[in-house]
């Protein structure tokens, strides 16, 4: 592990020099180490299956208790396999999604490797002091991502916000992890083994800790900057605002979720932001016309989903969380990447603006339509087998956890979010593939030419959407190791087909409920003013 780790920081150091004499190339160079780790992740498959974990440990800073100690569990893995995967398939995706003379290649190469490091370490730390560095790192390389073009104040502006934003979380959660730390142990395996002494002390550094995993993964009130930071690159944004950085903090609370799930306040405050941050980002995401825009109301509006899940703490609300950081990753990073390729294939993101790109591009139509069907949860894709579970560990959370009341308006909530997610996702397909219009120059298909390579990528990660819909019992046995250390009973195992039960009817409520408003989908003047425009890297400038 520590060699991979390295690995990426090496390649990080060399990129400029490879930028500088293999040009776009250089991209399908580095991706080599991602790819090395994603296989070397799968090839433990069977050590995290057994419910074995991998340590290494090198003695760092001893006066502080800071070893480099580095973990690999069933969380581990995952998060890991996510990282490096979409992370090897975003730098091929990059080696046609830049100009052949753009003049910062050399940087860029350097820091989304950088980055892809520092979040590999973020996911592996066994030490909470490491974690925090690793925390911190990935802060500093996604400004400078997201400021990627500081010609443009946009960029500029987005990448100080959202550097702030999640500094701010981040210093509050350098002081619950120093009290957790000085309580317990900085080793994170340890302090889970033996958590802090219940009392106001550990309450405070819980909270803390949670700012820290609510701003990173944009909950709210601190969401609105992952909108602005669609000014980046669309690989940044299928990269660090799908698949890995803003998981970091639903990664912390599950990571942290058996020793601090009892601490006051822990589950009101995950239940309460991640229901309102569900309904209002799918809301949000609703009104919107910039395609890229959507997605990134979208996804705050899933991330406030898995938040709610993560905060149950029970098995069952556990599976379901693993189901859906896996389903959410695989299908937004498509749909991002497909946004890529319609922006450098038209020049535009307007969903009034695209007439016909379905019969002009049917294999992006086709992976764009399979990934917005797993996200509005439709079978059988692996996006419906994770909203099963998780309504199952809703509807289960009202008889525990969960208060009765809390239980059931939390089961409300899911639904009322699980509708405007249908909406929102037939709203993308319409707005980017369909033709408005049947006469006039509605009728024809907008001018699109795009370099098909760009299709590997959302190609392959569409194939997985679909294979992990049909893996719901190893996908189980994958996690169990997980889902062990949470109380409650043994929750059902993913999969497409239970029987009829209560959560296949709120299922078909919500597919139902969402197509219709997507039906009764009339511009509202009001609604649009309500919900204002966000800055995002345009046209000319998001492949430059």
């Amino acid at each position: 592990m520590t060699l991979l780790l390295l690995a990426h920081f090496a390649a990080a150091a060399i990129a400029p020099g490879l930028a500088k004499s293999l040009h776009r190339r250089s991209f399908l160079v580095l991706a080599l180490v991602p790819a090395a780790t994603f296989v070397w992740l799968l090839a433990q498959s069977g050590t995290v299956t057994e419910g074995h974990t991998l340590v290494e440990q090198i003695r760092w800073v001893p006066q502080l208790g800071m070893d480099f100690s580095l973990r690999l569990g069933t969380l581990q893995w995952l998060l890991g396999l996510l990282v490096s995967g979409v992370g090897a398939l975003a730098l091929v995706y990059c080696a046609w999604y830049f100009k052949p003379d753009d003049p910062s290649l050399w940087r860029f190469t350097g820091v989304f490797t950088a980055f892809a490091g520092a979040m590999l370490g973020l996911v592996l730390a066994d030490n909470l002091l490491a974690l925090y560095v690793f925390w911190e790192l990935t802060t500093v390389f996604s400004y400078t991502l997201i400021g990627h073009n500081p010609v443009r104040s946009a960029n500029r502006r987005s990448a100080m916000q959202a550097l702030l934003v999640t500094t701010f979380g981040g210093l509050a959660m350098l002081v619950g992890t120093v009290i957790i730390g000085q309580t317990s142990s900085y080793t994170i395996s340890e302090m889970l083994a033996s958590p802090p002494p219940a009392g106001a002390l550990t309450t405070v550094a819980a909270l803390l800790v949670l700012a820290g995993a609510l701003t990173k993964s944009a909950q709210i009130p601190f969401h609105f900057w992952l909108p602005g930071a669609m000014a980046a690159p669309t690989p940044v944004s299928a990269y660090l605002h799908a698949a890995s950085m803003v998981k970091a903090g639903i990664y912390l609370v599950l990571l942290l979720e058996p020793a601090f799930a009892d601490v006051p306040g822990w589950r009101p405050v995950l239940v309460v932001l991640g229901l309102w941050t569900m309904i209002v980002g799918g809301w949000r995401a609703l009104r919107q016309d910039d395609i890229k825009l959507l997605l990134a109301y979208g996804t705050v509006s899933q991330l406030g989903f898995m938040t709610v899940l993560s905060g149950i703490g029970s098995k069952a609300a556990a599976l379901a969380a693993l189901g859906l950081v896996l389903s959410h990753a695989l299908f937004k990073s498509v749909l991002f990447f497909t946004v890529g390729i319609i922006d450098k294939g038209t020049g535009t993101r307007d969903l009034t603006q695209l007439h016909g790109i379905g019969r002009t591009a049917p294999v992006l139509a086709a992976v764009a339509t399979i990934s917005a069907a797993s996200m509005a949860g439709l079978p059988p894709l692996v996006g419906f087998v994770a909203k099963e579970s998780a309504l199952t560990a809703a509807i289960e959370s009202a008889h525990g956890p969960l208060s009765t009341a809390t239980g059931w308006l939390t089961v409300a909530g899911i639904v009322a979010g699980s509708v405007l997610t249908v909406a929102y996702s037939a709203r993308f397909v319409w707005g980017a593939f369909m033709t408005k219009g049947e006469t006039g120059a509605a009728a024809r298909p907008t001018p699109f030419d795009a370099p098909r390579p760009l299709l590997i990528a959302p190609v392959l990660l569409a194939a997985a959407t679909v294979a992990a819909g049909f893996l719901g019992d190893p996908l189980t046995e994958l996690f169990h190791p997980y889902t062990a250390s949470l109380p409650g009973e043994e929750p059902e195992h993913l999969a497409l087909w239970h029987g009829l039960t209560p959560a296949l009817g709120l299922s078909a409520v919500a597919i139902a409920g969402g197509l219709t408003l997507f039906a009764l989908r009339a511009p509202s003047p009001g609604c649009r003013r309500a919900c204002p425009t966000s800055p995002t890297a345009s046209a000319s400038t998001s492949a430059s």
